[in-house]
């Protein structure tokens, strides 16, 4: 008799007492252990519902088959035809496959060129459009509205000229009385330089040597994670940072608390700066708004005004030194001069080539000089007063990804894909060259500490430069790994005398560096 699961004659036999079958016992205890069945009638079985049958040891019969050479031969035919069938098989899957990358290679291709050509199309249509709007006078629905009013009565020549003289003041301009005050505040802060110290309380290259990673803090959303730009409230300790899950996140390092999540702009925020304090933050986007939000008296922000004076992403915000004023740049080619208390873009100046847009700004710590950093790989250096460009700066390869003028006012410092290049100013020259990583790593950001003493650098890592003169080598002092696991970090910030650096990467955490808690207890002793 043969076994009720295996067909075959059981080595040890045993019959179930409930539906009398016959088993392979090693087989039939397996069964039972797992599901507690019988494995033919699924009737509940036991262990003890089996009954061994005594047998004689015999020698098991050999398959008819492999009684003789010619069924042995037969059995290896069979083997080799279905082995030869299955080869066949794959060999016909693994060319449809061929054939189905092949042609989705194919569309990714004409994608990209598709979308590269509505991307240039795109540039021109934004180009003729801002040419199209300098050129009008008056706007279209301007016009409209007076000629629909001159015809309905004739008595409105009085209300045209206030039209039209309405029109003019969208624009009115760096005036006289704001050239007398940003040149008074250039006075003031380069009277100050002259007798300015290196603060006693400045970490030495020796400290940031010791720095290592304090905290990490999840502030932005994990299904669009990534930190594009940051900016520290020195007076009271607070880090804003954007991202791209479009918000803005307040932070209290002391107590590790969110203060706030800005939350409007409908893409990623790609810069943002304090202003006033921290009683007022102003976040650029991808979306081509600036937004000003303004803190309450119960301590949230709300936005108070929404600048749509850009066609384009705003790629960099930067606040004058008088905290009056700040401006903006674009990837349409131009960059707008804003007055924070009315919100009035001032003046909006287009750049002197087509093809460039602008994907850094900053101000000169004087105030009447402006550096932006385009994405043609150039960088340009503006007379604030006249809105004029006294200077322009080549060499890089790619877009210009950020600025950073030394406090001393004699340096610049451009990150691009080739690394960061010192620019002294007093010569308008090149001097210096940093290149970290390989042509396929851009530097993302590059910024000058408050003293001028240390200068740090982010791309696939961090690194801290000890800032020297204009013949001397600046020093690599300290390297940090990025610890996101991105392999970008986007954006950094010293504290307040670079007694910590504040990180964010293409993760979602903002990072902070500095002594650990031991040698930062006995320093202040």
């Amino acid at each position: 008799m043969n076994c009720s699961i295996s067909g075959e004659v059981p080595e040890e036999p045993v019959v179930s007492k409930k539906s009398g079958l016959l088993f392979e016992k090693r087989l039939v205890e397996r069964h039972i252990s797992d599901y507690g069945k019988c494995p033919t009638t699924g009737e509940q079985l036991n262990m003890e519902d089996l009954v061994l049958i005594r047998t004689c040891k015999i020698v098991k019969p050999r398959p008819i088959q492999t009684a003789s050479i010619p069924g042995m031969l037969s059995i290896f035919q069979n083997e080799w035809d279905s082995l030869m069938l299955s080869n066949f098989a794959l060999e016909q899957q693994l060319h449809t496959a061929r054939q189905e990358l092949s042609h989705a290679l194919y569309q990714h291709d004409a994608a990209c060129r598709v979308i590269a050509r509505l991307k240039k199309e795109k540039d021109e249509a934004i180009s003729l459009l801002v040419q199209a709007e300098r050129q009008m006078p008056i706007p279209s629905t301007t016009a409209i509205a007076v000629n629909a009013s001159a015809l309905s009565n004739g008595k409105r020549a009085a209300e045209d000229e206030d039209l039209g003289h309405a029109d003019k003041k969208a624009r009115p301009g760096i005036t006289d009385p704001l050239i007398e005050e940003l040149t008074e505040c250039n006075a003031s802060l380069s009277q100050q330089r002259k007798k300015r110290q290196i603060p006693s309380t400045l970490a030495s290259a020796d400290d940031v040597e010791r720095y290592t990673q304090l905290s990490s803090h999840p502030l932005h959303k994990t299904n669009k994670p990534g930190i594009l730009s940051l900016d520290i409230n020195y007076s009271k300790d607070i880090i804003a940072t954007g991202g791209i899950d479009t918000s803005a996140v307040l932070f209290n390092r002391q107590s590790g608390e969110i203060l706030s999540t800005l939350s409007g702009h409908s893409k990623k925020v790609t810069s943002l700066k304090f202003v006033n304090e921290g009683g007022i933050v102003l976040t650029g986007s991808a979306d081509k708004t600036v937004r000003i939000w303004e803190v309450s008296e119960e301590g949230n922000y709300t936005c108070r005004q929404t600048l749509k004076d850009h066609l384009a992403e705003v790629q960099a915000v930067t606040v004058h030194a008088t905290n009056n004023y700040f401006v903006t740049a674009s990837l349409d080619r131009t960059w707008c001069f804003y007055e924070l208390s009315s919100g009035l873009c001032l003046t909006q100046v287009e750049g002197t080539s087509e093809s460039e847009g602008y994907t850094s700004a900053s101000f000169h710590p004087d105030g009447l000089i402006l550096g932006t950093g385009t994405s043609d790989a150039v960088v340009k250096i503006w007379d604030v007063k006249t809105q004029v460009n006294v200077a322009t700066f080549t060499g890089h390869t790619g877009a210009v990804n950020a600025i950073s003028f030394s406090e001393n006012g004699y340096f610049l410092a451009t990150a691009a894909t080739d690394g960061v290049k010192l620019w002294d100013l007093r010569k308008l020259k090149n001097f210096h060259t940093f290149s970290p990583y390989d042509l396929d790593t851009p530097t993302h950001t590059v910024e000058f500490d408050h003293s001028g003493c240390f200068l740090a650098l982010a791309g696939s890592d961090i690194r801290v430069y000890q800032v020297a003169n204009v013949k001397s080598e600046w020093n690599c002092i300290k390297t940090f790994p990025d610890m996101s696991g991105t392999g970008k970090a986007t954006c950094v910030k010293f504290g307040p005398d670079a007694k910590f650096l504040a990180v964010g990467s293409m993760d979602r955490n903002l990072r902070i560096f500095g002594l650990p808690v031991d040698d930062d207890a006995s320093m202040e002793t």
